[in-house]
């Protein structure tokens, strides 16, 4: 008996902790993507409606940014080659219910190796079949 419900216990942990790898995975791998500037990885991770946003504190106040997916893409090839870029995620919080996941991770983001600004990621993750697709970020940057 004894037996059986520790049996039972080890699966539900097993259960429950492969949940959490998935929507942490499909974020490691946007940050894979993300680093080598590899736009079709990241088309790849992320839905086909997926919205970015950055609450700004500028000198008008605080603004709500919203940026098109594509001009992101856009954006990381226009890199310069020489510059080197690196997010670092410092923790992640994973809440999951059902086919909805939230990601929340504080951030340092460095370029060049120096430290340019941190905040905190905010990720919505829908689940299509049996993948973990980002839907929606909104970040915060300051100094």
């Amino acid at each position: 008996m004894k037996k059986s419900i520790f049996c039972m216990l080890l699966l539900s942990l097993n259960f429950i902790t492969a949940q959490e790898i998935s929507p942490k995975k499909a974020i490691e791998d946007f940050f894979v993507a993300f680093h080598k500037k590899d736009t079709v990885a990241l088309r790849a991770a992320s839905h086909k409606d997926v919205v970015l946003q950055t609450v700004a504190n500028t000198k008008e106040g605080n603004k709500l940014i919203t940026q098109k997916y594509s001009d992101f893409l856009k954006s990381i090839v226009a890199i310069p080659k020489d510059m080197k870029f690196e997010e670092k995620l410092l923790d992640f919080n994973i809440q999951i219910d059902g086919l909805l996941a939230h990601v929340w991770t504080p951030y340092e983001f460095y370029i060049n190796e120096e430290l340019s600004h941190k905040g905190v990621n905010s990720f919505i993750l829908v689940k299509e079949k049996e993948k973990w697709l980002i839907v929606h970020v909104i970040d915060t940057r300051r100094k």
